[in-house]
Order: C-alpha cells, then sequence, then structure tokens
C-alpha cells in the first residue's frame, strides 16, 4: 500500500475529504483529529495494518508522516 493509499484511509478515518492531508500536515492543526479520531486511528492500525497503536505511542505523533512512518 503506498502512502497515498494510507493518508486516503486516514481521511476515511478522520471523516475528512480526500486529498486534505499532506505528509507534513501537524494533527494538532487539524480540526477533526479529536479523541474519537484517535480511537479510530487505533483501530484502523490493529484491523488493516495488524499493528497495535498505544495512546502514549499516538500522543507522539506530531504530523501524518509520523502516523505513516508507524504504519510502514
Amino acid at each position: 500500500m503506498t502512502n497515498e493509499e494510507k493518508m486516503r484511509l486516514i481521511e476515511e478515518t478522520l471523516e475528512m475529504d480526500a486529498n486534505t492531508l499532506t505528509e507534513d500536515t501537524v494533527l494538532a492543526d487539524v480540526e477533526e483529529f479529536d479523541s474519537m479520531a484517535k480511537l479510530s486511528l487505533i483501530v484502523l492500525c490493529d484491523d488493516e495494518f495488524g499493528k497495535k497503536l498505544s495512546g502514549e505511542e499516538l500522543r507522539g505523533f506530531k504530523t501524518v508522516k509520523d502516523i505513516l512512518d508507524f504504519l510502514g
């Protein structure tokens, strides 16, 4: 899966319009990145990628690229 495809999944998870995010998007600036979105992202990582994302790891993410790097 390409980073573009991963970003589309993240946008869907955050209920955002397609092509809204870039790798450099700062998560703190994304209004949709609230507590429910964070929980949804944890589920996405587990269901789609088989990766366990902890709350502590998630708090360390500053940009979309951090999420993409975690997904591999």
